[in-house]
């Protein structure tokens, strides 16, 4: 069982992790083929079957979370979009008040996202999710997304902590995958980052419903 006193630094994912991946998943999957499909006056089944292999196609990718990437690809303002369904973005249940409970307990929490960083801008606007952190990285800023090595090693570059004293939380069994071969020691998978979808297994790391979840 995890404790407290087993970690100095969290180490926290963003969406799936704190906040309600929910918004996320609509969006690419709803409101994106709806902007392709009224621009290119397809049907909206039609637009799907289109974006789904290409979205496959980055999976992994620094490109998949790139804004910039799928606005010159699809030809869709995708920063504006997202401005028009901020309203839409919330936080996972108990997540916030988890980060109170961890900065009371001096814990140093550092968000590590591959959100593009107008995108996190835009969460940040909508939750202040910022100011329950002491640091906020994005993969972009690195070069390489979460799954990569190359992203971990730069991270070491700026983030100066103890491997074996770090708690690492995120959604993606990949990402999770990473960490682990980087020499992160304590690892917590989240089985349901999708208010709106049934838990998940998560086989080969530790799962918790959500964040609230870690030391119930």
């Amino acid at each position: 069982m995890l404790a407290w006193d087993d970690f100095d630094t969290l180490f926290l994912d963003l969406d799936g992790t704190l906040l309600d991946l929910a918004y996320d998943n609509h969006f690419w999957r709803m409101r994106v083929p709806q902007a392709y499909a009224q621009l290119r006056g397809l049907d909206l089944e039609t637009a799907r079957n289109t974006l789904v292999p290409l979205f496959k196609s980055r999976e992994g990718t620094l490109d998949w979370y790139c804004i910039e990437y799928w606005s010159r690809t699809l030809q869709i303002d995708i920063l504006a979009l997202k401005e028009a369904t901020a309203s839409q973005i919330t936080w996972l249940p108990g997540a916030r008040e988890f980060l109170g409970t961890a900065r009371e307990r001096g814990k140093r929490l550092v968000l590590l996202t591959n959100a593009h960083p107008e995108t996190l801008r835009i969460k940040d606007r909508q939750t202040g999710v910022g100011e329950l952190l002491d640091e906020a990285h994005s993969s972009h800023r690195f070069g390489a997304p979460k799954e990569h090595g190359r992203f971990w090693s730069a991270l070491m570059e700026i983030e100066r902590f103890d491997a074996k004293r770090t708690l690492f939380v995120d959604d993606s069994l990949a990402v999770l995958r990473a960490a682990r071969s980087a020499g992160l020691a304590h690892l917590r998978a989240i089985c349901q980052p999708d208010s709106s979808s049934p838990e998940r297994q998560v086989g080969e790391f530790a799962g918790v419903n959500g964040v609230a979840s870690l030391f119930a």
